[in-house]
């Protein structure tokens, strides 16, 4: 079957319309597909060849993507490493993909002892070398993608092209996704979102992407402004950024059609205010690595609920289940399964976490969720996150939904704080919009008022900022680790 993302297999049509672009490169289909070739050739003399991994670590910005195709025109498998790990980090990534040369910015960046190509060294000139035929099949692995490690070592995640062709083709489908689309890409491009949602997607219909570096929000609502993109995907984190900047930023953001966001949870508060801010037609997603990327969206065109995550993409199934591994009822909450063509192979070298993740054809996502009448997931926390206080179980989502509902409260994060008699009791910290005046008390009492009381946090602490991981998730697993005894 033809993997419709790869350039080689685009139509003559569509060889002169944009294709990628950054701050320094702007390129066509037909000129992306011969910068691919290039380094593909390149790899090639490096010994890279079908099977190989290689490791790319760079910032966002067209060679990033370049390296990607370049080793599926190899019939090798790509690794993305955040740019930003410490060398500890990027080596074990390195390490455990069983990488064999990495790409990377320069001379100091980590290459776990692999020979390296500097980003600088990257030919750009059409290749004359000849380079093999290489059919690629929906069987083959295309990506291992790591997981943020929030549970121990990061994992390595196996998506095949079937995988990656799968859902792209759900975003088009689902998003409307059509050849005169332009995407801003602003999420990094070791995540899946970004990869998916911004650049195969695009490409599967001849759409355009433009890669912007480092995230920063004024600069990103001048480049909507400047290159007029239709679309975005953005984390909570984003979005928070962009409704804490003063009254008189209003953007021109008519270019837009939709906004998505997805990776963590947001409140319905931070949707409303954005969309009615900006203008942007909000649409939250929900998915994870282990499934691609997305597997539930709310529509563009059509019913969005807010507070949902949408139905399922075309194509998958989303289930409730019992901790018997029974599928519930509607509107009953349990673990949310996921089944379907964007399912993982598996997590690299690790065949009983696999076989315990995915059961009779089911992602076990770790998420407690309840599906209303039409289908439509409403998630309601992480299983892990869940706070056990004097055997009552507690979600932090409905706590920190409640403090949302406090004006001045731009984010929360609720978790559990050891206790001697209790096991856990919930903590929460707050951070809050520019001149908010809101006090710890106040928000104190709003949850008195509204939370029965083993719900109501035990303290509650206004901090600058949330800690967030790499790919911009509120760190828990830090917040946690950072409320345990610490030893004498």
């Amino acid at each position: 079957m033809t993997i419709g993302y790869l350039p080689w297999n685009q139509s003559a049509a569509q060889a002169e319309l944009p294709c990628v672009r950054d701050d320094n490169t702007e390129l066509t289909y037909r000129q992306f597909a011969q910068r691919v070739d290039s380094l593909a050739a390149q790899l090639s003399r490096s010994g890279i060849g079908p099977g190989d991994v290689l490791a790319v670590m760079l910032p966002n910005r067209v060679e990033l993507i370049l390296a990607i195709f370049a080793a599926w025109r190899l019939g090798a498998v790509a690794t993305p490493i955040n740019p930003a790990f410490t060398a500890t980090e990027a080596n074990f990534q390195i390490s455990d993909s069983g990488a064999r040369l990495v790409v990377n910015t320069d001379a100091g960046s980590p290459t776990g002892g692999l020979p390296a190509l500097h980003v600088a060294d990257i030919e750009v000139a059409a290749t004359t070398d000849s380079l093999p035929t290489v059919t690629l099949h929906e069987s083959e692995l295309a990506l291992l993608v790591y997981t943020s490690g929030s549970t121990g070592k990061p994992k390595g995640v196996m998506l095949s092209h079937g995988n990656l062709l799968a859902q792209a083709e759900q975003i088009v489908q689902h998003m409307g996704v059509n050849h005169d689309d332009h995407c801003l890409l602003i999420l990094p491009l070791f995540h899946c979102n970004a990869i998916l949602v911004s650049v195969l997607a695009p490409m599967l219909v001849g759409a355009q992407t433009t890669v912007m570096g480092r995230f920063s929000p004024r600069p990103f609502l001048h480049l909507i402004e400047t290159v007029r993109p239709t679309y975005f995907s953005a984390v909570p984190a984003i979005y928070a950024m962009l409704a804490a900047l003063p009254e008189d930023v209003v953007p021109d953001t008519s270019s837009l059609r939709m906004a998505i966001c997805g990776a963590a949870p947001v409140s319905q508060e931070l949707l409303t205010m954005s969309g009615r801010r900006f203008g942007f037609v909000m649409v939250e997603g929900y998915g994870l690595t282990e499934g691609t990327c997305c597997s539930a969206c709310n529509p563009v065109d059509g019913v969005r609920k807010l507070g949902t995550v949408g139905p399922a993409l075309a194509g998958q199934r989303i289930a409730i289940m019992s901790a018997e591994d029974e599928i519930l009822p509607v509107g009953e909450r349990g673990e949310v399964v996921i089944s379907g063509p964007t399912v993982m192979q598996g997590y690299l070298g690790k065949p009983e976490e696999t076989a315990t993740t995915i059961r009779d054809g089911w992602l076990h996502t770790g998420d407690v969720g309840r599906l209303d009448e039409d289908g439509y997931l409403t998630l309601v926390d992480r299983i892990k996150d869940m706070i056990i206080r004097g055997g009552e179980n507690l979600y932090p989502k409905e706590i920190e939904s409640t403090l949302h509902e406090v004006d001045g409260v731009l984010e929360a994060a609720v978790v559990g704080r050891p206790d001697p008699v209790l096991g856990e009791v919930p903590v929460a910290f707050v951070a809050l919009y520019p001149d908010a005046t809101v006090t710890e008390e106040d928000l104190l009492e709003h949850c008195r008022t509204h939370l029965t009381r083993v719900k109501v946090p035990v303290s509650i602490t206004i901090v600058g900022s949330i800690p967030r991981n790499p790919i911009g998730k509120i760190d828990k697993p830090m917040i946690r680790r950072s409320l345990q005894p610490q030893a004498s």
